[in-house]
């Protein structure tokens, strides 16, 4: 897929179907598939059937729904070509629970078109991507004349991602013949800006912590014993405050001993990238900028580990306030990790400092959810790296494609143990898309071009073969 009318052809595809695309993005934006929400659950089901029905009208011959805990995954097939590569695309289908109230362009499941985004929750954050998938697909087909993918390929897209994957690692074991692939398609992550595209090299893991102090035995009224009571909320406030250093680092005892130095190379890729502060800031609407010292803020928002508290509880939030000491205060942490960096080991670091730090007069308890923790993970060198590359400079009309980070983590380090293939990724999601948050959209542009990247990156992956052990159809890794 090396010459402009090809391109050009592919292109026109899928802009003459862009008004299906956008009814059928509509169309599952509102099943309201909530992860971990049970007045959700059918709703799951529903979100994965209507994708099973995509992938049978889309000509998948081996099409299936996989229950898994309490959601379901969806497993598509498509291998007829016998001296071509194997690629499995990862993906999900759940979505995270939205707040109406919140949501000044649409209610979360009443998705709108407003200046080329499609508003509603899921819309980029994953459903877009996987449709991506799907019309890429369609607009490769159409310039075969086989009928049929020229590579093999295979899709797996669960639904409990937004939970952390719990029995993901479960299905890949207990099924591992079918999901063997030569290279896996990583789709839940970002582009740089819409204009000037990136392929992401690697997701930082996660750690969720709870964190509760314990401090009176019950809540009592504040009158009564002010002054005296170990007031839980101070000692939580102190612990938080304690967690970084006056240089930004995070100040756990041997928390950096395991971190590997920044690959020079990756470095000077990410201050290629066009940015200024105050485009970022514009975008991703953080208001200020922080952080460690010593790094630039995409090193620290893709390469260096960080935690942030995600939730703050104690006393009473709600309702007409009792002037009471509360007896427990909580807190929800979000430990990024990156190469090098174990969950596991960040875990017991984490439980050590607690030990160490929180004051005689409370109680605590630490509670590392290492069920659903994620490894780091970076993609290493493999000879499909440089053709997702040319894809996607052919689908984004770029003359360049820098390389990126993902903040967020994903299963990716477990996908690429249980396969034993290399991970690459591309996603269709911007910063400005505002994934779990309020009035959650996707550029419909951006859906666009995706699927032109993905429809040449099959065209591409198709002529990799082995030839030194008789192209038999294998990526060199």
């Amino acid at each position: 897929m090396d010459t402009d009318d090809a391109v050009a052809q592919l292109r026109a595809h899928v802009r003459a179907r862009g008004g299906l695309i956008e009814r059928q993005l509509a169309e599952w934006v509102r099943v309201p598939g909530v992860l971990a929400m049970p007045e959700h659950r059918q709703d799951l089901l529903r979100s994965a059937n209507w994708l099973a029905a995509a992938f049978r009208e889309t000509g998948f011959p081996v099409v299936e729904v996989l229950p898994t805990g309490e959601s379901h995954a969806v497993y598509a097939e498509w291998c007829r070509a016998p001296n071509a590569p194997t690629a499995l695309v990862y993906s999900h289908h759940d979505v995270r629970a939205a707040k109406p109230g919140e949501w000044d362009q649409t209610a979360p499941f009443e998705p709108v078109v407003r200046e080329g985004r499609l508003y509603g929750r899921g819309s980029s954050d994953a459903k877009g991507q996987v449709l991506a998938h799907l019309e890429g697909l369609r607009a490769h087909l159409a310039g075969s004349a086989a009928g049929a993918p020229a590579v093999n390929l295979k899709f797996l897209v669960e639904g409990e991602e937004e939970g952390g994957s719990p029995h993901l690692a479960q299905l890949l074991e207990e099924q591992a013949p079918r999901f063997a692939a030569d290279v896996v398609l990583f789709s839940d992550t970002l582009l740089w800006r819409q204009d000037s595209p990136a392929r992401c090299v690697g997701l930082r893991g996660m750690l969720s912590v709870k964190l509760k102090v314990f401090g009176p035995e019950r809540d009592v009224h504040s009158g009564a014993v002010s002054g005296n009571a170990p007031n839980p909320a101070f000692e939580l406030s102190r612990l938080l405050a304690g967690l970084h250093d006056a240089e930004g680092r995070i100040a756990v005892p041997g928390f950096y001993d395991e971190v590997e130095p920044l690959p020079a190379d990756l470095r000077q890729a990410l201050a290629d990238l066009p940015y200024s502060d105050e485009d970022w800031l514009r975008r991703s609407e953080s208001a200020a900028i922080t952080g460690e010292e010593g790094y630039t803020v995409l090193e620290r928002l893709w390469l260096r580990p960080a935690v942030e508290a995600t939730a703050l509880l104690a006393g009473d939030p709600l309702g007409v306030p009792r002037a009471a000491v509360p007896a427990v205060a909580s807190a929800d942490l979000s430990f990024r990790t990156v190469p090098g960096q174990k969950v596991a080991t960040v875990a017991d670091l984490v439980e050590q400092w607690c030990e160490a730090t929180i004051g005689g007069a409370f109680g605590y308890s630490l509670e590392p959810d290492l069920a659903t923790a994620q490894e780091a993970y970076r993609t290493p060198d493999h000879p499909a790296v440089a053709i997702l590359e040319h894809a996607m400079a052919q689908g984004f009309a770029a003359g360049a494609v820098g390389r990126m980070g993902n903040a967020g983590g994903g299963p990716a380090d477990l996908l690429a143990r249980t396969i034993n293939a290399p991970i690459l990724f591309f996603g269709t999601g911007l910063v400005e898309d505002h994934w779990h948050d309020s009035d959650e959209s996707v550029s419909l542009e951006v859906l666009h071009n995706g699927a032109v990247t993905l429809a040449c990156f099959w065209d591409g992956l198709a002529m990799m073969k082995r030839a030194k052990d008789g192209g038999d159809g294998h990526l060199p890794g």
